[in-house]
């Protein structure tokens, strides 16, 4: 019912201007709120046009869609209040880390009429494993992120200027606890022994991880999601885990500058997948990590988010060549909360799932943020016996919904049964 109602709600978004991006890749439980972003003074003309975009259409599908929407708004909003000293909104309403811009493909000369103008060169920051440079600037004192990005783009309109954009993934695993062994995994052949990479919050210590390191301040340190998403991938067969804690105690985590550094030192230690439930709006400079990796060898899989159709695009899902996954229930169904991107490649289980907390619990979890391992897996155990290993993916993959490629479960189910109880 829901897929249904996905043309007139995104032309009617389009229409609306909503340019805020998705924040998270998961929703544990329906009705828990999702942080994601929102635009102020927007929301009440946002519905009542969604209204009228799907008039007589199914009533109860566009409640929920509202309610994703409100839950998006709420959140970001909240989220603002608490942090204000170390993020603030864009030019485009999003989350940033406060204060600063980042300047990716540009020589020190390049920023000579930017610090004529107040900007501050911060730090010079080489992205090891991906062989590029940024540079972190500080706005001039006392103007607006929004305002400073407008400037630069006036002052400095041929380089490349993006935020701190910060990508979330909120929501934890389920309050009551399951039995501590976790289900195996049906559709995992034999253990996969090549290397994968997570970028998320860091793994707890009864998750087996090869390594693990941080790229914010206070990380790694072990986070429900973290747990969560690499327990889901070790029970998938995946034995040689490396993550990455771009989060740590920083309330500017997750943010465009942690998450290229993340993949750049996961590029450069072999990992040939990785996976990334999170979510957030375009950004420049990750863009440029994601293609530098590609070309690298690397295949990054990421999450469609969990805001619903009616959500803007998820990224990194929505970028060239990343694989993007949603999630479908134990029935094959997909997850209403399910959000989009600009392409879709796979689904994988995200309800009926099992994975484990910080503290090694064995949870229920439900989302796209936990499908996303899950297909990771699959990827990882095809490119592992070389050769052809997307046309061998697509053979292993289970058809949903219409016959062949569709916007609602793409080219099929991978992983099916994975991380479920029988």
């Amino acid at each position: 019912m829901m897929r249904r109602l996905l043309p007139p709600i995104l032309a009617t978004l389009a229409s609306a201007g909503l340019v805020a991006s998705p924040l998270s890749a998961q929703l544990q439980l329906p009705g828990v709120p999702v942080p994601a972003p929102g635009l102020p003074g927007t929301l009440g003309d946002l519905t009542r046009q969604v209204d009228a975009a799907v008039d007589g259409v199914d009533l109860a599908a566009t409640r929920e869609a509202q309610r994703l929407l409100r839950l998006r708004a709420r959140a970001i909003d909240r989220l603002l209040d608490r942090n204000p000293a170390a993020i603030e909104r864009d030019a485009a309403g999003d989350l940033a880390r406060r204060g600063e811009l980042l300047v990716t493909g540009a020589a020190d000369a390049d920023l000579a009429p930017l610090e004529a103008a107040g900007f501050r060169i911060l730090s010079r920051e080489e992205i090891a494993g991906l062989d590029f440079t940024v540079f972190r600037l500080g706005v001039p004192t006392g103007v607006a992120l929004a305002k400073a990005q407008r400037l630069a783009a006036e002052i400095a309109p041929g380089l490349v200027v993006a935020p701190d954009s910060l990508h979330f993934a909120a929501g934890e695993p389920a309050a009551s606890s399951s039995p501590s062994v976790l289900p195996a995994a049906p559709d995992a052949r034999a253990p996969i022994d090549l290397a994968v990479g997570v970028i998320d919050g860091a793994a707890g210590a009864s998750v087996p991880v090869s390594l693990q390191k941080g790229f914010a301040s206070g990380a790694p340190r072990a986070s429900d999601h973290g747990s969560a998403v690499a327990s889901l991938l070790h029970s998938a067969g995946a034995r040689r885990l490396m993550v990455a804690d771009v989060y740590g105690s920083d309330p500017a985590g997750g943010n465009a500058l942690a998450i290229a550094k993340a993949l750049g030192w996961l590029s450069a230690s072999g990992c040939k997948v990785v996976t990334i439930s999170l979510v957030g709006p375009r950004n420049a400079l990750l863009e440029r990590a994601i293609d530098s990796a590609r070309r690298r060898g690397v295949v990054v899989v990421a999450a469609v988010g969990n805001d619903g159709p009616a959500a803007p695009p998820a990224f990194p899902a929505s970028y060239e060549d990343v694989l993007a996954i949603t999630g479908v229930d134990r029935k094959g169904r997909a997850l209403i909360e399910a959000g989009r991107a600009l392409h879709l490649d796979y689904a994988a289980p995200g309800a009926g799932v099992y994975a484990r907390d910080a503290k090694g619990r064995a949870r229920a979890v439900r989302g796209t943020s936990f499908a996303t391992p899950l297909a990771a897996a699959r990827i990882a155990a095809a490119m592992e016996d070389g050769g052809n290993w997307l046309h061998r993916l697509d053979r292993e993959a289970r058809d949903l919904g219409p016959k062949g490629d569709d916007d609602t479960y793409g080219r099929g189910l991978l992983c099916g049964g994975c991380g479920q109880r029988k």
